[in-house]
């Protein structure tokens, strides 16, 4: 009886093996990647809805609109780029507030030639300055897009295509697929498209409402590891009660070759003799970072200065520093975690919104420059800088200089995520003798004691 007691026990023991690695196997493969959740905005994403608002001869009209629903992460300059994969032989007749990038091939056409006869059509916006029967709202920005708590009314862009060689009926039209936008680079991944209950329109007068023939949306989750694997912004700190200033961890965005050239991997000293020329190779325009030779190797820095003590208050400076000599920052903002925000008193120069991304817990902030003023960040060299001034009030319950408390917990800067010093390198107070004793206390014991030994054998 005991061998078969036995080969039972190892045959169960096989079976729940498998019955784990299966399971295993299912919830991968089930569940989605959490790599582009934002536990800050955790649900922002950007919704592209695609609305028909006519039939024609052979396929029909559509106004494509993208909403960025993102709190703090915008789509800067040069601006978006759309792209899909039409599902059938789907040509684009013409545009409005938007344009390919290519033709493609349309030798096939006699007479009327599409605007676009690519399988594969990549879609940008159009500049400022467009003349206004080539516009249609909220279009025409160069693909720049606003985060929803920066300037809700700048968060939209749109354009209008005119489709054929299409279904010309709800049940004949075939949505794209394989939709990829680009901020302007990788980041955005992008879901299948959606048929959804067609989109309400309201009349200018509100007294009528009209309804698209029909509706579906893509919805795009952007990813900071899918956009940039090395960190694009670092964090250094200083106090008033400490001469210590803790410096951007070394390397922070990477090691790069200190030598002044224009491939990738570089940076440039700013005493480099033609610095001009190197920035902007003559008849080149390269947008590729070239960033200033430092030991962190990060485009944006990011300086929290805790300045000043008072009775009731206390007063942090903040300055931004743009070490990126291609690049210019329009529209940047900054996200702050820190439990004192729900006392925040006073802000210079910068403006404020409070982000709750957990119920009941005031400690994020989003901070962003004044329009015309400081909202455009200028590339590296002496004016390459932002900065204000932070008045907190003090709650006496909670309120500490001990053990960094005065610091930052996390930083982001245009959505991406800061590097942050080590904890233990954070400025202490000088009262704060728990590291001193550390490193004073063992050498003198040993002094002592070895001291104390030679005496004794003497």
């Amino acid at each position: 009886m005991e061998p078969s007691s036995s080969l039972v026990t190892v045959s169960v023991t096989k079976i729940t093996t498998f019955t784990i690695s299966l399971l295993f196997l299912i919830s991968c493969s089930t569940f989605p990647s959490t790599e582009a959740y934002d536990a800050l905005d955790p649900n922002g994403n950007i919704t592209i809805k695609w609305d028909v608002i006519q039939w024609t001869a052979d396929g029909y009209v559509a106004v494509v609109t993208m909403y960025n629903f993102q709190q703090y992460r915008h789509i800067q300059s040069p601006g978006w780029t759309l792209g899909w994969t039409w599902a059938k032989k789907e040509v684009i007749w013409s545009m409005m507030g938007a344009q390919t990038t290519e033709q493609g091939d349309c030798s096939k056409f006699k007479g009327n030639v599409p605007h676009c006869c690519k399988k594969n059509p990549t879609v940008v916006d159009l500049l400022p300055g467009t003349p206004y029967n080539q516009q249609i709202a909220n279009c025409c920005k160069g693909g720049v897009i606003s985060s929803w708590a920066q300037d809700p009314a700048g968060a939209v862009s749109s354009f209008q295509v005119s489709v054929g060689a299409a279904g010309t009926t709800n049940k004949t039209v075939r949505v794209p697929k394989n939709i990829t936008l680009k901020a302007p680079g990788p980041g955005y991944t992008c879901g299948p498209a959606k048929i959804v209950r067609p989109t309400a329109f309201m009349s200018a007068d509100k007294r009528r409402v009209t309804q698209a023939l029909m509706t579906w949306n893509i919805t795009c989750t952007y990813s900071q590891f899918l956009a940039q694997k090395t960190p694009t912004c670092c964090v250094s700190l200083s106090s008033f009660y400490n001469d210590t200033i803790v410096s951007c961890p070394t390397c922070a965005c990477g090691c790069q070759n200190t030598t002044a050239g224009t491939g990738s991997g570089t940076c440039v000293h700013p005493d480099t003799p033609h610095l001009a020329s190197v920035i902007s190779p003559p008849g080149k325009s390269d947008n590729t970072p070239l960033v200033q030779c430092t030991s962190h190797m990060c485009p944006i820095r990011v300086h929290w200065h805790v300045k000043l003590n008072y009775k009731e208050y206390w007063r942090v400076k903040v300055t931004v520093t743009n070490f990126n000599y291609r690049m210019n920052y329009s529209l940047w903002n900054m996200v702050v975690q820190h439990p004192n925000f729900d006392n925040l008193t006073k802000i210079f120069s910068f403006q404020y919104k409070s982000l709750t991304p957990y119920e009941g817990l005031n400690d994020t902030a989003m901070l962003w420059g004044v329009k015309f003023y400081n909202d455009f960040l200028s590339q590296a060299g002496p004016l390459g800088n932002v900065q204000s001034e932070l008045l907190f009030r003090k709650d006496q319950s909670t309120f500490t200089f001990d053990k960094g408390w005065a610091f930052p917990r996390r930083i982001y800067f245009n959505g991406d995520n800061c590097v942050m010093p080590p904890p233990d390198a954070y400025p202490w107070l000088p009262n704060d003798s728990s590291r001193p004793v550390t490193s004073l206390l063992l050498p003198v014991m040993t002094l002592f004691l070895s001291m104390a030994f030679l005496f004794a054998r003497v």
